[in-house]
């Protein structure tokens, strides 16, 4: 009996507690949902002024890789904290234990692929015809933003430098901005955050997709063509619970477009 006891004991001090319990329940509260989805974006903002511009500034790189660098910072630290969280649920270091949800697959790799592949090009389409908005919302709204080459082109954190300089960065950066960064950003708001938001309904996703695209302080302008273009597979994985659309969708968008961006840079096309 005093076993018995001593073992229901012993379980009860592992279940997490605290605000390890708050991260790890069924249900984030609407204000803890909103830091948990924006304080990243304000230490990449700080690790950008402390760490990253200096840095490109010092060996003469274009301003994109200091963004890289305070994504990198903040990004990987995030990720290791939800396997943080799975050991604390598994006894090892994992996305699953709860932690990251959406990943039960309900639909087969040959659907979800023509769904992914669907959305992908949407995103990638719609986000590069929507240029034009981002344009119009910096220059009516958000010129009085001061972050270092920021303005109403996507190629402004390159301009100013040669040919071989940009071409190294976006080697050197492409994996990680491509597709590690955007994958992990999925897991974690996706899989982490958006599951977590029951008691807002069909809002859920919307509410999501806002506050993923608001994180983005340093391009603050992006929001409406943001939300545009990544709402519909957000919806989808909120509604299918199948997290693989999203990663199609965003990292895969990212990945096309760092290919064919790099490889049209370096053969003179833009």
């Amino acid at each position: 009996m005093n076993d018995m006891q001593h073992t229901a004991a012993a379980a009860d001090t592992a279940q997490p507690k605290g605000f390890v319990a708050k991260l790890l329940a069924d249900k984030h509260s609407v204000p803890l949902s909103i830091a948990l989805h924006l304080v990243p974006g304000a230490l990449i903002v700080g690790v950008y002024a402390v760490l990253g511009a200096p840095i490109s500034r010092a060996i003469g790189a274009p301003i994109f890789l200091a963004w890289a660098i305070a994504l990198v910072v903040v990004l990987f630290p995030l990720l290791f904290g939800l396997l943080w969280l799975g050991k604390r649920q598994t006894g090892k270091y994992t996305l699953g234990g709860g932690v990251v949800r959406y990943r039960g697959k309900p639909f087969s790799r040959g659907k979800i692929t023509l769904i992914g592949i669907g959305l992908m090009l949407y995103m990638t389409i719609v986000s590069l015809s929507l240029a034009g908005l981002d344009a119009w919302t910096y220059e009516h709204l958000f010129s009085w933003v001061t972050f270092e080459s920021s303005g109403s082109s996507g190629l402004t954190y390159l301009d100013g430098f040669d040919k071989d300089v940009v071409l190294t960065t976006l080697l050197f950066c492409g994996p990680f901005t491509g597709f590690i960064l955007p994958l992990i950003e999925e897991y974690y708001f996706r899989g982490f955050l958006l599951s977590r938001l029951p008691q807002l309904g069909r809002w859920a996703p919307l509410f999501n997709t806002a506050l993923f695209s608001i994180y983005h302080f340093w391009a603050i302008w992006t929001v409406p063509s943001k939300i545009i273009f990544l709402l519909p597979g957000v919806w989808f994985v909120w509604g299918k619970h199948d997290i693989r659309a999203s990663i199609w969708m965003h990292p895969g968008s990212a990945l096309l477009m760092t290919v064919v961006g790099a490889t049209m840079f370096a053969l003179g096309v833009m």
